[in-house]
């Protein structure tokens, strides 16, 4: 099977809100694992800040989950590979319960609440609607590929 040729110079990865498996954030990894494989992950960066707390949450290590994207796995297979091998196996509670906070998570100390500050101010200063972290991650990535904020 072909390397997955997913190019994020031309598109953003999914948003960190797509879920597979109930999983958040993990299609956006994906995509951003195999764009690193192809030499096409752009600004993106595979295993950042959010990248890791999927890790930690499955007990898996990136340069794991790297090696079974080599091999050419669709989402499919990867989940069924994750489910399989997690060394944290998780409860489909827990894994909807993890995603939840994600999903609503937004800056907790000073130097995360200016980080977004500073990175709303650049893309839409004007929206008061941006709170949480993948709020911003949505629109940075629409702004990042021509989309107005």
């Amino acid at each position: 099977m072909a390397l997955f040729s997913f190019d994020l110079t031309q598109r953003p990865p999914r948003s960190p809100r797509v879920r597979l498996g109930g999983f958040v954030c993990l299609p956006r990894l994906l995509d951003k694992g195999r764009a690193h494989l192809a030499g096409k992950a752009g600004e993106y960066r595979y295993n950042c800040p959010l990248d890791q707390r999927w890790f930690s949450f499955t007990g898996l290590s990136a340069d794991a989950l790297l090696g079974e994207l080599a091999k050419g796995k669709s989402d499919s297979e990867m989940l069924a590979w994750i489910l399989e091998t997690a060394p944290r196996r998780r409860e489909p509670l827990e894994i909807l319960g993890w995603s939840a906070y994600m999903e609503a998570r937004s800056p907790g100390d000073a130097e995360s609440h200016q980080v977004f500050a500073e990175n709303l101010a650049k893309l839409a200063p004007a929206r008061e609607d941006i709170v949480s972290w993948f709020d911003l991650l949505d629109l940075d990535d629409h702004v990042s590929f021509g989309g107005r904020a």
